[in-house]
């Protein structure tokens, strides 16, 4: 393969459903129209989101990861730009990723891993407590970019997170285990009604510090988070610039749900709540959005405020 292929080439691992847009169907098609060749591989394979209550699938174990990755490397196929890791719900799985990503990096030290460290939300777990120092020692110090919820932040760094001040000293404990790159994908540590996101890039000993105040939807979309880490990897491919990527994440994910909500809103009825289905991310109605965001909020550079440590 040519130098311009492998610059685009993208290994997602993550879940994936039949119907619907969640982990590596929320991811494949915005890096595909971002101008990446995506390969997938899918910790589990279920019919629907768990969101519906109801659903039927498969969950793939180490050995299945393991024969995936064994077929690539007997064809000389594990050569890639770019991995995305998402939703991992099992312990040997996550490690079996971890080794092969330390042995991708070792052939082409130039790999670009952005890792978001799908484990809970809101106080809770959805996946065994036990990933977490597997993705403390074993995962995120091969990431080059790591996009944790607040929830997530506070696992990795083993830091309670409750102001933005205690945010960037989270952030701060990934930097030091040589992550370059940390994005808080979303927060409650903004003001009401408020979503804050922060960024923080720690590159020749210098720290760049970004706050993105998103204004909250009432509704509860799902699949955003992958879309957030799947558009950062794009943009930041795309820009080389933390601040301009981040916004044009934001204003991509803003712009999609918005465009979600509005529809599902319209087929439900005026006075009906939209059903799962209705809510699915409009993503393929998008691809002009994806293609070409409209940043109508800008990331506040607060480098100054947080640059202490």
């Amino acid at each position: 393969m040519d130098a311009e292929e492998l610059d685009c080439r993208v290994l997602s691992i993550q879940s994936s459903v039949v119907y619907g847009y969640v982990g590596n169907k929320s991811a494949t098609f915005p890096l595909q129209v971002l101008g990446f060749d995506v390969s997938t591989i899918n910790s589990v394979q279920f019919s629907n989101h768990t969101g519906y209550g109801k659903w039927k699938g498969q969950v793939l174990n180490a050995q299945d990861v393991g024969d995936l990755f064994e077929g690539l490397r007997m064809n000389n196929l594990l050569q890639f730009s770019h991995v995305l890791t998402g939703y991992i719900g099992k312990v040997s799985f996550l490690e079996k990723v971890g080794e092969t990503i330390a042995e991708m990096k070792k052939s082409n030290p130039d790999l670009m891993f952005v890792c978001d460290p799908v484990m809970g939300d809101n106080g809770r777990f959805y996946v065994p407590k036990e990933l977490v120092p597997v993705y403390q020692e074993k995962i995120i110090p091969h990431a080059n970019i790591v996009t944790p919820n607040q929830f997530e932040l506070e696992q990795l760094s083993g830091l309670t997170v409750s102001s933005e001040e205690e945010a960037f000293g989270a952030i701060d404990v990934l930097h030091n285990k040589g992550i370059p790159t940390v994005v808080l994908s979303s927060s409650t540590l903004g003001t009401k009604g408020i979503l804050l996101c922060l960024a923080s890039s720690a590159l020749n000993g210098e720290k760049r510090r970004y706050r993105v105040e998103i204004p909250q939807l009432e509704a509860t979309f799902v699949g955003t988070g992958d879309l957030f880490a799947a558009c950062l990897l794009g943009w930041m491919h795309r820009d080389g610039d933390l601040k301009r990527a981040l916004e044009k994440t934001v204003a991509t994910v803003q712009s999609v749900i918005k465009k979600t909500f509005t529809y599902a809103k319209k087929v439900a009825g005026e006075s009906n709540l939209p059903t799962s289905a209705q809510m699915e991310l409009r993503l393929v109605q998008s691809k002009q959005i994806i293609e070409s965001p409209t940043v109508e909020i800008c990331a506040q550079d607060v480098s100054s405020l947080h640059n202490s440590s």
